[in-house]
């Protein structure tokens, strides 16, 4: 069932987005040659426990941490630990914060030191993917607008969108319905109505889309050893228009 937010739904998700987006800055300005993921991890926590908010990725169906981290081939659900950054590595890092009883969540990929200029490239698209789904999500469109719109972008540029993870409705839950695949028809599927709240969230990776979950039961790789990157805001859908509400 989807669940559409009051405008006081709409305000407390605000102050929850702002959270987590800014989260997600502190720990990506701390992205650098020498520092672990655990380290990462720490800066997330402490900021979302400054800010009056609970880390909604802490404890998720058994997740250990604030934050998912994941490095190179890692598409998603890196878990932090002792693993020490590389210059050249690209870092994606996805977190969430809950604030009185609302949930945001964001990602984003980025660069540790001085990386390939193919690394570039992938991170941009992958940038630019979630803005074109964002542009497509529309009211009165449908939610293959959105896919079909991030599918197009990326692959015009000869990379390839992963299909065995989506976006998804989010509110009182981190995860509600409806998914939001990365992939798609336009004109197809259910139709955006003011007072969704969606997790567009782009992963593309360089070469195949096929991954495979390590023996870890998290950490999501590549199946090709190739780059993946990963970009997320949530959005609302609103009579005026997407409004990104991951913003700090």
């Amino acid at each position: 069932m989807i669940v559409l937010k009051t405008t006081r739904e709409l305000q407390i998700m605000r102050e929850a987005c702002r959270i987590s987006a800014g989260a997600l800055s502190v720990a990506g300005k701390a992205v650098e040659p020498g520092v672990t993921t655990a380290e990462i991890d720490k800066i997330a926590y402490d900021y979302i426990r400054s800010q009056g908010g609970e880390p909604n990725f802490l404890h998720y169906n058994g997740y250990p941490a604030t934050a998912c981290i994941s490095i190179n081939d890692e598409v998603i659900h890196g878990i932090p630990g002792t693993r020490v950054l590389k210059q050249g590595d690209i870092v994606s890092i996805d977190l969430g914060a809950k604030f009185e009883g609302y949930n945001g969540d964001n990602a984003a990929t980025f660069a540790c030191g001085d990386v390939s200029e193919e690394a570039k490239r992938l991170m941009d698209a992958t940038r630019e993917a979630l803005y074109e789904g964002i542009r497509a999500a529309v009211y009165g469109g449908r939610i293959g607008d959105i896919s079909h719109a991030v599918q197009a972008y990326v692959e015009a540029r000869g990379y390839s969108v992963v299909r065995d993870f989506v976006g998804h409705g989010v509110g009182a839950s981190l995860h509600e319905a409806p998914e939001v695949p990365n992939f798609g028809r336009p004109g197809h599927g259910i139709r955006l109505v003011p007072g969704m709240t969606l997790a567009i969230e782009p992963m593309v990776n360089l070469g195949r889309p096929d991954v495979r979950v390590l023996d870890d039961g998290w950490t999501v790789k590549t199946t090709d050893g190739k780059l993946s990157a990963h970009f997320e805001h949530t959005v609302a859908i609103t009579a005026d228009g997407p409004v990104i509400l991951t913003t700090c």
